[in-house]
């Protein structure tokens, strides 16, 4: 398999390419299955978070660059690229809008499409090993992955460009100083702080995680009389929820609120 995936308390999951899937994470052979099984945690009301981590020197390194040279050679390159983004950008989009909380846990290098996988995610923790890498003009492409989307919202539109542009490579240090990630730990550390932060932060109720995920989406793409209206509607309908009712109760009692595992009211 070209993942592992080990559950933990708390409604986490924690999901490890294998060294080989680092590598090559495009390929579909290690894509599809990669899709299928994160698809599956999304599903699931017991997994309130997922923690996505690479193994080896890479997070994920994209595109498989030996692949594309043979495609080139007999002209089959465009409808692999289409594919390959047909298959990553639907699971980046699901990823944006779950109400399952994703951790990027990066190990390594996170390369072109496998550098959007990571920043599609709700919070970055980085090993001190850890490298960012757009990769895409070196070969002569377009970016993809989300990351003309997802660079800026983090480390603003010139920052983005110049990354691009320049064909930068970011340290881990540099990274946290941009803006691109939100911590910097030992790598030994890596995993244990990025499920802490998973059970932390899927703790909430299921509409909380994923409201604030599409209104904070969506707030720099809308005007703000709609982005209020949006608010309104889903502020609305979580407070018809047994959740919000729990919450009150918890409130009211000064004790913690046990919110549902399952999007019951629906």
């Amino acid at each position: 398999m070209p993942f592992r995936v080990d559950r933990e308390d708390g409604g986490v999951a924690i999901v490890t390419l294998s060294p080989e899937a680092s590598r090559n994470t495009f390929n579909p052979v290690n894509l599809n299955p990669f899709v299928v099984e994160l698809e599956k945690l999304m599903d699931d009301p017991s997994c309130r978070a997922v923690v996505i981590t690479g193994s080896g020197h890479f997070f994920s390194a994209g595109g498989p660059i030996g692949e594309f040279a043979d495609a080139i050679d007999d002209g089959t390159i465009g409808q692999m690229t289409s594919d390959m983004t047909g298959t990553l950008h639907p699971l980046i989009l699901k990823i944006r809008a779950s109400d399952t909380v994703f951790i990027a846990a990066i190990n390594g290098a996170a390369a072109g499409g496998g550098l959007g996988l990571a920043l599609s995610a709700d919070y970055r923790v980085c090993s001190e090993r850890a490298k960012l890498a757009a990769a895409f003009f070196a070969l002569g492409l377009s970016p993809d992955g989300g990351t003309t989307w997802l660079l800026p919202r983090l480390v603003g539109v010139q920052q983005a460009k110049k990354f691009f542009f320049e064909n930068q490579v970011w340290s881990a240090e540099t990274s946290l100083e941009m803006g691109a990630v939100d911590e910097v730990v030992p790598h030994d550390d890596l995993v244990g702080r990025s499920v802490q932060i998973a059970k932390d932060w899927g703790r909430w109720s299921v509409n909380s995680r994923r409201s604030t995920k599409q209104l904070m989406d969506a707030s720099t793409s809308t005007y703000f009389e709609t982005q209020l209206e949006f608010e309104r509607a889903l502020m609305v309908a979580s407070s018809l929820t047994p959740d919000f009712a729990e919450g009150v109760s918890a409130f009211l009692e000064k004790r913690e609120p046990v919110f549902s595992k399952a999007d019951e009211e629906e």
